[in-house]
């Protein structure tokens, strides 16, 4: 069982990616992102990310192909970092974080990512916080469905950062020094 991944699941506009190019960066693992394969297919489907969620909550077995990919591509590889919402239940066996992240932080953060404009397009911060809020509920709801997991409850995780105020640099440096004494452990 490969035992160099971990999985960073985390709240909408957490930093995930960033922390994620950051961890890459100091460690020389390949990254895993099952948000860029959703918002492909939204993409591919001429639909928002919110549309593409409520298509998801209609169509389980796409969801469970996404989750599924995760769990395969880590069944293959090591020194690995994955970036998926429920990376903590496919790749149990990971180094599970979560990033939190306070709501109209987030808004503001995904207001102003051009990187989401393609799927994620707002008028104001106040319409991204409703936005943020309608699809972590209806995520939430999806997960608790479709996999019987709740994503929100932290004891999944092995750490759980609030990214409201931290640098992407501090987040990273907290997982990679938690992260070498969890492997610590394992090795």
């Amino acid at each position: 069982m490969n035992i160099h991944i971990i999985t960073m699941a985390g709240d909408i506009a957490s930093g995930k990616g960033t922390v994620t190019s950051l961890l890459k960066q100091e460690l020389g693992y390949e990254i895993y992102k099952n948000g860029e394969y959703v918002r492909k297919l939204a993409k591919e489907m001429n639909m928002s990310i919110v549309e593409f969620q409520e298509y998801l909550n209609a169509h389980e077995e796409i969801d469970r192909q996404v989750e599924k990919s995760a769990a395969l591509y880590a069944s293959e590889n090591d020194n690995l970092i994955i970036d998926a919402r429920l990376g903590f239940y496919a790749v149990p066996h990971s180094f599970k974080v979560y990033l939190r992240v306070d709501l109209k932080e987030a808004a503001r953060r995904a207001y102003n990512d051009a990187l989401r404009k393609d799927t994620e397009q707002y008028e104001s911060i106040e319409e991204a916080m409703k936005d943020i809020k309608y699809r972590y509920e209806q995520e939430n709801m999806r997960y608790l469905k479709t996999y019987g997991v709740k994503r929100d409850d932290m004891s999944n995780y092995d750490l759980v950062i609030d990214t409201t105020e931290k640098t992407p640099e501090e987040i990273a440096a907290t997982i990679l020094t938690e992260y070498k004494a969890w492997l610590k452990d394992k090795e």
